[in-house]
């Protein structure tokens, strides 16, 4: 089962005219939050997005935005309680994109 991050989450914006359907959003996003569908990235599950920034970091055309917040600290705050690691990504996640950064 897929987590929820954020219910309705409205922080994550794809502009789909913009999108130029690189499939960059879709490899780097930590929680299946895009698929792409006739040349185009979709939002596929909203609620999976934890606003790491990581499709918005990573999107060559610039059709993504996110404000990074409550959805990455909801991670690491799980993990601690858990005695776990933050579930946000690893390679593909936070700051293990193609571009450097960190949203941890």
């Amino acid at each position: 089962m897929k987590q929820s991050y954020i219910k309705n989450g409205e922080t994550l914006v794809l502009d789909e005219g913009a999108c130029v359907g690189c499939g960059a959003c879709v490899e780097v996003c930590p929680h299946a939050v895009f698929l792409l569908a006739e040349g185009k990235a979709r939002i596929e599950g909203r609620d999976r997005c934890m606003e790491c920034g990581a499709c918005a970091r990573n999107c060559p055309a610039s059709a993504i935005s996110v404000k990074p917040g409550v959805g990455c600290a909801s991670a690491i705050i799980i993990g601690k309680l858990r005695g776990t690691s933050p579930t946000c990504g690893g390679e593909a996640g936070c700051g293990g994109g193609r571009k450097s950064g960190s949203c941890c």
